[in-house]
């Protein structure tokens, strides 16, 4: 019987038990900090290792990510010899849709500004572009990427995506290196970062880029904090160079009352909720991948660590 242990700070363990032995009947779940006897523990699915405690489970043979990032997974904090798996659930997938669109459709509409005339009593119409002349630009093709760059184009924008390596998606236009981004950023009213973090890509949303992107356009960030960097995104806004910020992940969670994101005119705060992992849909995904593990086939989404995903 195969065992596996659950680690989270936010993530409800009793759902996720439940979840795991609906979907893999037999298995034995534990939740941290009932470890139980730790030479039994072949499998760990955590957000985190913030301890380093993956290193005393002798038998572990797979980790899985609760969420669909594992860049707080990397370094050392995997054994060696030990499978890294991301999360790709179908529920994480259709709430990152739903955020970006949202995110889109309200930038697109102009409904922050029609929210502030209604708070000054103010009747002023805005020009309304239609979905195919409003140039949406994806940053990253991966599941979550390319998923809403396919979902922005089957709503009629004209959608373009860059990734590290050339991606053919049907109904948007795919780029890679460093002039395809480029391009992507000067041609974009509306720029999505959905990037893995990796040490290429940590800072990659700095004051250089901000110069490359077209003036007065929008920002979403719904990857990591540590992509962006905070001080230069406010004085691209300060400057006018960027209209507005969207904000879902932060180098410090939770973000500090103090910081001047929360107050800025310009920014949109959401405390990292662009999409959730679901237990019901994960628990699927991991009991797949423990069915191939122990059947001695590969696992779905094993992670590459050269390439950080």
């Amino acid at each position: 019987m195969p065992t596996l242990l659950f680690r989270s700070p936010s993530d409800p363990a009793t759902a996720w038990s439940a979840a795991l032995r609906r979907h893999a009947p037999g298995l034995d779940v534990r939740v941290w900090p009932e470890t139980g006897a730790v030479e039994d523990i072949e499998y760990a699915l955590i957000w985190a290792s913030p301890d380093g405690f993956l290193h005393d489970l002798p038998a572990l043979r797979v980790v899985f990510s609760l969420g669909a990032g594992v860049d707080h997974l990397m370094g050392s904090e995997v054994p060696e010899g030990v499978e890294l798996v991301r999360m790709v659930d179908p529920a994480l997938t259709e709430g990152m849709i739903e955020y970006v669109i949202y995110q889109v459709l309200r930038r697109h509409r102009h409904m922050a500004e029609y929210e502030r005339q209604q708070a000054a009593a103010e009747w002023r119409i805005h020009p309304q572009l239609r979905p195919g002349e409003r140039r949406i630009g994806v940053l990253g093709l991966g599941e979550l990427g390319g998923a809403c760059a396919r979902a922005l184009s089957g709503l009629g924008f004209d959608v373009a995506g860059w990734a590290r390596s050339p991606r053919d998606i049907p109904g948007v236009t795919a780029v890679s290196g460093d002039d395809g981004r480029d391009w992507l950023l000067g041609r974009s009213d509306i720029v999505v970062c959905l990037l893995p973090l990796t040490e290429a890509t940590r800072g990659i949303l700095n004051g250089e880029l901000f110069q490359r992107m077209q003036p007065g356009a929008t920002l979403i960030n719904a990857a990591r904090g540590q992509h962006l960097v905070e001080d230069d995104l406010l004085i691209a806004l300060g400057e006018g160079r960027l209209g507005h910020a969207v904000l879902d992940a932060f180098r410090d969670e939770p973000l500090p009352p103090d910081h001047a994101f929360w107050q800025h005119p310009h920014i949109t705060v959401t405390p990292h909720i662009a999409s959730l992992t679901n237990p019901e849909t994960g628990a699927e995904a991991v009991a797949r991948g423990i069915r191939a593990d122990q059947a001695g086939e590969p696992i779905p989404h094993r992670v590459d660590r050269g390439r950080g995903y």
